[in-house]
């Protein structure tokens, strides 16, 4: 029903709308190009010219890509699991600032990073940075607060900076993960129509147009739309490597299909082998003078030619070598020579496609999930697994690798990650960074109890390991009932039950599995004020001050800090225990030693510096006077002099 609106027309907005329709590349987001109009209205327009990608705010963006953060990460064992063993990590927050925080801890170690950022559809949600009205000023219903305090507000079309805002959420973030991959490694993005030229500009700035591998097609519909005359299937995944003259990627595994082409009719004493054509264009579209001559078939002393504008594939010399080795066969209907090309020698993988088709819908991706969850709509518009799986076969060629997720939504990324572990025995690391969206009220996640995503996907890793874990169990049992009745009838003998090596194996290689995580937690710095400004306060501020420590924070949030701050992985093995009384903490066999509590005896102090560790952590007011704070450097200097020690 037409409303009157009540206010009078727009008319700058109406004349601009006017001016898109005659041109329209002139206008961007509402704002027109004056100098390129007044070139295609046929007026000589001079200044300096250059090809180049910006948006409104892209400065902006540039700049808080290097500005510091005092955050930290806080670990909340109670909603980890398998915490004192696992190497995954699963962090909640604001991925800006989670990068910000890795970056020295895992500078040039992520083997392969994957994202599936929003598609600025117009409903994403898009964290604010720096948002800065208070939350009474701020009343645009689409605004959404956390338990923070901080916005996440919806991207809508209506927005005059819609594609600007979007660049300049990604554009920080890509250039903060380039830092933290290794320089062998690859970072894949999935991307939609909506954004896909952006990004790809983007990408090719902050990873370099030389470093593109290339843009992979996943077709993620079985059958086109019809509620449209041109129907979409597919999404787009780029690939970009850190340096594309180290990158290191691997190969699929053949699948049954492509290995059964391959047999041995002649008994070839070199295995299975198929039939290859042995001819080949001509190099530079000139056919090679020293490829073409004829092949003569000793059984019945017939030449063959290649054919019409070709050449062999080989001279006269290796195609003679080959012929007297029985590499070199005759059809038996035409009697055209071809080469045997032998399952031994080609490589045990094969290449990827570019558009890949057998990986899985978004349909799939939609039963995985409710499978998974044992109910319907809990998340929508995940990735299947097999496709994450695929992309992982490629870029995590090691069985130790690290994938890195910061936009990890449901956590396809790390149930993939636990499969293709499961499959091949690897060991290899995720840490997936999510920010906690809230679910929608009415939603079927809400109706389940999920406050936002990230529960979600803890859930999700929690329940698909267990899962696999399973599998892992059953088909080793399954395994090992076949081996022994086959054996059994081998024999003649009675079929009998699998042995308890078989399930003791089962057990073992479900155990071995990695399917825990540590949960971390984004949250402003540990550290009051004071410990950041203490010119700023006068002796009798500080004095009124317990400690520059804040109290809510623990022994466990103070040991991370230390981590971050030293630049170390965070999923190290780490200890405590009592030393003369008081509570020590061990990193990495090691790598750092720790003790936050109050008053802390000399006793020890000096049982913590025989120990020699890499560093040294203490609280500061730990210590009663100066005098005893300068002593523990003074006992290190004797008993340790190369551990690094610090006062917090």
């Amino acid at each position: 029903m037409n409303k009157p609106k009540f206010e009078t027309p727009n008319l700058t907005a109406a004349n601009v709308v006017k001016i898109a329709e005659l041109f329209p590349g002139v206008v961007n987001e509402g704002k027109v190009n004056f100098d390129l109009l007044r070139s295609m209205l046929g007026e000589d327009v001079f200044g300096d010219e250059a090809y180049e990608f910006t948006w409104v705010g892209k400065r902006a963006a540039i700049t808080e890509t290097g500005r510091p953060v005092r955050k930290t990460l806080r670990p909340y064992a109670e909603e980890s699991k398998n915490w004192d063993t696992t190497e995954n990590l699963y962090i909640e927050g604001d991925n800006l600032d989670v990068l910000k925080l890795l970056q020295e801890s895992y500078l040039g170690k992520v083997k392969m990073i994957y994202i599936d950022p929003p598609y600025n559809t117009g409903n994403d949600f898009v964290y604010r940075d720096y948002f800065k009205q208070s939350r009474e000023e701020y009343e645009d219903e689409s605004g959404v607060y956390d338990e923070n305090g901080d916005c996440f507000y919806r991207n809508t079309e209506s927005n005059g900076r819609f594609h600007s805002d979007w660049c300049s959420m990604v554009y920080p973030r890509l250039v903060l993960a380039r830092n933290i991959l290794r320089n062998d490694g690859a970072i894949f993005v999935s991307i939609d129509d909506n954004e896909m030229a952006q990004m790809k500009k983007i990408c090719d700035e902050v990873f370099g147009e030389s470093n593109f591998v290339e843009c992979i097609i996943w077709k993620k519909r079985a059958t086109p739309p019809n509620d449209r005359s041109i129907g979409r299937q597919h999404e787009f995944i780029l690939c970009y490597a850190k340096e594309l003259m180290s990158i290191s990627l691997g190969l699929l595994d053949r699948d049954e299909k492509s290995i059964a082409r391959y047999s041995n009719p002649d008994n070839d004493i070199r295995g299975d082998w198929v039939a290859s054509d042995l001819s080949a264009n001509g190099k530079g579209g000139r056919i090679a003078q020293s490829c073409v001559f004829s092949i003569k078939n000793p059984l019945n002393d017939h030449e063959y030619w290649p054919p019409e504008g070709k050449c062999w594939l080989f001279n006269k010399e290796k195609v003679d070598a080959y012929l007297s080795e029985g590499r070199i066969g005759f059809r038996e209907k035409t009697g055209t020579p071809y080469l045997k090309r032998y399952l031994s020698e080609v490589r045990q993988g094969i290449t990827m496609p570019t558009i890949l088709n057998d990986v899985g819908f978004s349909s799939n991706s939609a039963a995985e999930i409710d499978g998974i969850f044992e109910q319907k709509g809990v998340f929508e518009f995940a990735k299947p697994v097999k496709l994450l799986y695929t992309l992982q076969k490629i870029g995590l060629v090691n069985k130790d690798d690290l994938i890195l997720d910061f936009f990890s939504g449901s956590a396809t990324t790390a149930h993939a990650v636990m499969q293709l572990n499961a499959e091949d025995g690897g060991r290899r690391k995720f840490i997936m960074v999510q920010l906690p969206e809230p679910c929608a009220e009415g939603t079927e996640a809400a109706k389940a109890g999920y406050k936002n995503i990230c529960e979600i996907g803890k859930e999700r890793i929690r329940r698909a390991g267990e899962k696999i874990k399973r599998e892992i169990a059953g088909q080793a049992r399954n395994d090992g009932e076949r081996e022994v009745v086959g054996q059994a009838r081998n024999d003649g003998e009675r079929e009998i039950a699998p042995t308890h090596d078989v399930e003791d194996q089962a057990r073992h290689d479900a155990g071995a599995l990695d399917i825990g995580f540590r949960v971390l937690k984004l949250d402003s710095t540990n550290m009051n004020d004071v410990y950041y400004a203490a010119s700023d306060y006068t002796q009798d501020m500080v004095a009124m001050m317990e400690s520059n420590i804040k109290p809510d924070r623990n022994d466990m949030d103070l040991l991370y800090g230390c981590l971050l701050d030293w630049a170390l992985p965070l999923s190290m093995p780490h200890t405590h225990e009592k030393i003369d009384g008081f509570t020590v903490h061990s990193v990495g066999d090691g790598v750092l030693m720790a003790c936050f509590e109050e008053h802390i005896s000399e006793t020890a102090i000096r049982e913590i510096a025989n120990r020699r560790p890499l560093r040294a952590v203490f609280r500061d007011s730990g210590f009663a006077s100066s005098p005893e704070k300068i002593n523990v450097f003074e006992i290190f200097k004797l008993l340790a002099p190369d551990t690094n020690v610090k006062v917090i």
